[in-house]
């Protein structure tokens, strides 16, 4: 709307006047609403950003954007976050970004560089959390296949729940078992077809019979321990859901 009330002729670097407009616009809206404390509609998810090193720096942090690095970026000052976006992901350089944030370029290029220490600090905090949770479900498989009721109970939450669907019911499954023995007692010994995948945002189990997918066990993990297990056997629910084997990353 501004570009179209505005004179292009006058106008020498499109793309520079475009990135500087909108860079702006975004500065005073995000100083509006530190301001004004408002509150979003709805759940709420800031933008995701990227490092820019290189390409490969670039991939591996988009792939390991999730809560914990969004939620960091909500936490930079605006002119921090619009330093490290414009530079990082748009590589503006910092002699065009200082005007905007109203700082000297070597000001603006430590804006950045302290956004993405705090970005490449969530995102090696959220990567090791992760390495974390996978182990704790190959602990608990190869507890499970093994029969040693100790180690299940050592991963489990001594409140942990075991829900099935009716679908999983029909399979043979009690629809709900509760606290750690429990629920060690019923996996003791089994899983032996059971395969560790990452499935959808999390962690589990994928269960095949005769070559066939029958059962998805979701594992819910909380302070280093699996809290819940769902059974889920529904054909239409599993199509739905998306899930990649450890061994096939």
């Amino acid at each position: 709307m501004r570009l179209g009330r505005s004179d292009t002729t006058e106008i020498g670097n499109l793309g520079g006047w475009l990135t500087t407009v909108v860079a702006r616009i975004c500065l005073d809206m995000l100083r509006a609403r530190k301001s004004r404390r408002e509150e979003p509609y709805g759940p709420h998810v800031p933008e995701p950003a990227t490092s820019g090193d290189d390409a490969e720096n670039e991939a591996l942090l988009a792939d390991s954007v999730g809560a914990a690095l969004l939620v960091v970026l909500e936490t930079l000052t605006p002119a921090e976050r619009l330093a490290f976006v414009l530079h990082d992901m748009f590589a503006v350089p910092f002699d065009e970004i200082a005007p905007i944030v109203d700082r000297s370029p070597e000001a603006a290029r430590q804006l950045a560089s302290r956004a993405r220490r705090r970005v490449q600090g969530a995102r090696t905090a959220a990567n090791a959390d992760r390495s974390g949770q996978r182990r704790i479900v190959e602990a608990f498989l190869a507890a499970s296949r093994g029969g040693d009721f100790e180690a299940l109970l050592a991963v489990l939450d001594p409140g942990v729940v075991f829900r099935a669907d009716a679908a999983a019911v029909k399979l043979g499954s009690l629809a709900e078992i509760r606290g750690a023995a429990a629920v060690a007692n019923t996996f003791k010994g089994r899983a032996i077809g059971a395969q560790p995948a990452f499935v959808d945002d999390g962690f589990g189990l994928i269960v095949e019979v005769g070559g066939q997918l029958r059962v998805i066990l979701r594992l819910t993990i909380s302070d280093g321990r699996i809290a819940e297990v769902a059974a889920i056997a529904d054909p239409d629910h599993i199509s739905q859901i998306d899930f990649t084997l450890f061994d096939q990353v």
